[in-house]
């Protein structure tokens, strides 16, 4: 960016495209790397934090970036993909300069940073925070907002203390358009403090969804700082096969406890759930694929596909069972899939075309034999049967993969390349 170029405001950087100088997208940045300095000097920007496809947070040095304009940043030269590592005289941006309370120097003041604004130094390379845009004092959303200013860098301070109690707002408010599993991954990179006043501030379904892509270490601490009731609440809206396998990494006291709290109805599909071994279909299986009675037609098989909270694995088929049709259901009749629901007139009974030539797999069927039926028959999610014909619940793909994966997948790359150490030049 040329001398004289607008300030940047940070939250508009985030999660903007970046490409090479060939037009390529290298990958989104996902947060700004900032340097704090001695004798009253602005924090210089080190350079961005991009997430490259294969989900692996490299370091991007400000010196390789040509221009930050247009909603995009476009880079020079050759990309280091070694993994970025915080170092510890280090600050992130977005992680934690949003939300902090300041004072302003001139009055005392205290005041909530909501954006914080960069240059570029005239004929260098190097950016410097130039301003932030800040609002007057501690009300959160329910309070009315006070008065907003843009001051100077050298106008607040309390930038070099240890914060409690810091503000999430506008933080989460930089997650809205990304995806659960991407969210995820930003909540594992934070500080542990962070992590949890971030996750404190989703709300429960947004936060069910997240923790179900967290590895488990990191569910158990999110989960263990909440309140109880809250605690129960996310898990409530969690799906009950996440929830199972998230509470069996709790002490049993605590886990009893939770359950306690929860809804019976949702308590006691979770407690179904926990009888099962861990890496059998019944312990894989969700309790809530979609299921309907014979007499249903193949509109209201349509309609229920159509549900935005469904996942794509249990969209794909709906199963055909005799009431109830509440896991676990009447006589399991056979399964529906998605494109043959797309062959047939709406008003067609899901009775006349459902398949069942598949035998269903009993809840104590083994992991490699769950993986084996679903690759052999092409399928995304399979009926779980008990002795009785009664249906259970569906294994989905997804849930076999988190079990066939290693245990730390979700900290490592998708290539499986974890571990390398970031270095920067």
């Amino acid at each position: 960016m040329a001398a004289g170029a607008p300030r940047v405001f940070v939250s508009h950087l985030s999660g903007v495209p970046v490409f090479d100088p060939n037009g390529d997208q290298v990958g989104r940045v996902r947060d700004l790397v900032a340097m704090l300095r001695v004798g009253g000097r602005p924090p210089r920007i080190l350079g961005l934090v991009v997430e490259v496809v294969s989900r692996r947070r490299i370091f991007l040095p400000m010196t390789r970036v040509t221009g930050v304009e247009s909603g995009q940043v476009i880079t020079t030269g050759v990309v280091n993909m070694r993994r970025f590592e915080q170092r510890p005289t280090e600050r992130l941006v977005l992680g934690e300069f949003l939300d902090r309370r300041v004072r302003l120097v001139e009055s005392g003041e205290e005041v909530t940073v909501l954006d914080v604004a960069i240059q570029q130094l005239p004929a260098r390379r190097d950016w410097e925070i130039d301003k932030y845009f800040v609002r007057k004092g501690r009300g959160g959303a329910l309070r009315r907002k006070g008065e907003t200013l843009t001051v100077e860098w050298s106008a607040v301070s309390g930038f070099s203390l240890e914060e409690h109690g810091q503000g999430a707002e506008n933080l989460v408010a930089t997650f809205e358009r990304l995806r659960p599993a991407d969210v995820a991954n930003a909540l594992h990179h934070l500080s542990p403090k962070r992590r949890v006043e971030v996750a404190s501030a989703l709300d429960d379904d947004r936060l069910a969804d997240v923790l179900e892509e967290l590895p488990e270490d990191d569910q158990v601490e999110i989960l263990g700082k909440l309140k109880e009731e809250r605690a129960a609440d996310v898990l409530e809206a969690m799906d009950p096969d996440d929830a199972a396998d998230l509470l069996s990494e709790l002490p049993e006291e605590d886990k009893e406890r939770l359950l306690a709290l929860m809804r019976p109805g949702d308590a006691a599909d979770v407690r179904r759930l926990l009888a099962y071994e861990e890496r059998t279909a019944g312990g894989l299986m969700t309790t809530e694929p979609i299921v309907l009675r014979p007499d249903a037609t193949v509109a209201d098989a349509l309609a229920r596909v159509r549900q935005s909270d469904l996942s794509p694995a249990l969209a794909a088929q709906v199963y055909v069972c005799r009431s109830p049709d509440e896991t676990p259901t009447g006589k399991y009749l056979g399964t529906v899939h998605f494109q043959r629901l797309l062959r047939d007139p709406p008003f067609t009974l899901v009775s006349s075309i459902v398949d069942s030539d598949l035998v269903p797999l009993p809840p104590d069927t083994p992991l490699p034999t769950v993986t084996s039926y679903l690759a052999a028959y092409n399928l995304v999610s399979a009926p779980v049967v008990d002795e009785s014909g009664s249906l259970l619940g569906a294994v989905t793909v997804d849930d076999v993969l988190d079990h066939l994966l290693p245990e730390d997948w979700r900290e490592t790359d998708f290539h499986g390349e974890g571990g390398i150490s970031h270095g920067r030049t």
